[in-house]
């Protein structure tokens, strides 16, 4: 398997990270200057996931695809290999780069962060490393840390 995984542990319970993680990740979803705006969130296996990423200077990257599974509490999975059609609302094939899971677990006094990337090739994988994975990855995990340990 080709994955890339960023794991923290969190000085605050699974409950109040899970709410972070879920309900406010135009907080802290990508490092600074960089910001999100959800698009659409629709919690469910095959549902819409769509947000845009917005840069210091103008650009904007769109994200889209469809949730695989949220297990509410603990943790969701999200493809971009499949996007929803706006004018129909049904699914259709797309670019795949990743299949991205997003878990939280009770972890002694605290809560265990884990951020995985699985890609479907070995060259995907090392394309997302060197577009700053650990880097980015890791900076939108210390992010939520700070909010919820705040």
């Amino acid at each position: 398997m080709h994955e890339l995984t960023i794991s923290r542990h969190i000085n605050a319970p699974p409950e109040k990270v899970w709410d972070v993680l879920a309900n406010r990740q135009e907080e802290f979803w990508c490092p600074a200057p960089w910001r999100i705006t959800m698009v659409a969130q629709e919690r469910r296996p095959g549902g819409r996931s769509a947000m845009v990423m917005h840069g210091p200077d103008g650009e904007k990257m769109p994200q889209e695809g469809v949730f695989l599974e949220w297990v509410e509490g603990e943790r969701f999975t999200v493809t971009d290999a499949v996007r929803i059609d706006p004018d129909t609302g049904r699914p259709v094939p797309a670019d795949p780069f990743m299949v991205g899971t997003w878990e939280v677990a009770a972890d002694g006094d605290g809560t265990l962060y884990t951020a995985s990337a699985r890609h479907w090739s070995e060259e995907a994988m090392n394309s997302h490393r060197e577009m700053g994975f650990e880097q980015g990855w890791g900076a939108v995990a210390d992010h939520l840390a700070q909010i919820c340990e705040g």
